[in-house]
């Protein structure tokens, strides 16, 4: 089972920047981005500075990388993470949608998993846009949330995933936060809206499955991730949606144990990742 990925206990691929960022993924971003000395990158949503990191380990001289993020507490851990590599990396707190930037100052500006969370996406591109030099390029990859497949071979188990989706779909609109829809593939048409000339689209599958019954370690982190959420709910009426879906898990895991080794589970979601440069006239 692919680490981050779990449907039947998140909305999104949210976690996708900390947990998944294997050998192929890091190679298709050296490609995109091409670091060279002297360039400027910025990482919008860099999360724990993972393609900081990343980007750092090739050791190219006085290559300058920035990163963004709109959690305070990401932002500080992000730059002890760096610290301890000696990388050239200065990072900040801030909204896609107001990046605290003059205009074209990046040759590169990229995101990973993040405009699935953003409301307003069109303003955060034209931010994209505005802040990287003309014939720069704009990296975006991201999900599509709409189209992820789900598959238990016990019928509780399509029935928790249903209860799932209905849960957390009404918990972001609760938080005000913006329902998860299909962002990745729609990107290049937004990219040229925002005066960003698409130039590739590269789809990254992010699977995973178990043959027999998982272990009772998955099941306890499923329910500490439900009663999490669960917590999380602003009112009466979610908190009981929240525990009829704990309680279909629950039930679901005894009938995934009874299974043993006749059960399965498959999962699989796709990274779209956008490949643009800014036009003169952004």
């Amino acid at each position: 089972m692919v680490r981050g990925l779990d449907a039947l206990t998140s909305l999104t691929l949210k976690h996708v920047r900390e947990r998944w960022w294997n050998d192929a993924f890091a190679e298709f971003l050296e490609g995109a981005l091409k670091p060279k000395p002297g360039k400027r990158i910025v990482d919008i949503g860099c999360g724990i500075g993972t393609a900081e990191i990343s980007l750092a380990r090739l050791q190219v001289s006085q290559l300058r990388l920035f990163g963004v993020d709109l959690m305070a507490d990401r932002v500080r851990e992000a730059l002890n993470r760096v610290r301890g590599i000696n990388a050239r990396a200065g990072f900040s707190s801030a909204d896609a949608t107001r990046l605290p930037f003059v205009d074209g100052v990046f040759d590169c500006t990229f995101c990973v998993a993040v405009l699935q969370h953003v409301r307003d996406v069109p303003t955060a591109l034209a931010e994209f846009a505005r802040v990287t030099r003309p014939g720069g390029r704009v990296l975006a990859v991201e999900p599509d949330n709409v189209n992820r497949y789900w598959y238990s071979s016990i019928p509780s188990g399509m029935e928790a995933f249903e209860l799932g989706r209905r849960f957390f779909t009404a918990l972001a609109l609760a938080r005000g936060e913006a329902p998860p829809a299909a962002i990745g593939p729609a990107l290049p048409g937004l990219f040229s809206s925002a005066g960003i000339t698409p130039i590739s689209v590269d789809l990254f599958p992010v699977s995973g499955s178990y043959v027999g019954a998982p272990s009772p370690a998955v099941w306890k982190a499923r329910a500490e991730i439900i009663e999490a959420a669960i917590a999380q709910a602003p009112d009466e009426s979610l908190r009981r949606l929240g525990s009829d879906y704990a309680a279909a898990v629950a039930r679901y895991g005894r009938d995934a144990t009874a299974a043993g080794s006749a059960f399965v589970e498959i999962q699989n979601a796709t990274l779209f990742a956008s490949l643009g440069e800014r036009l003169d006239s952004a």
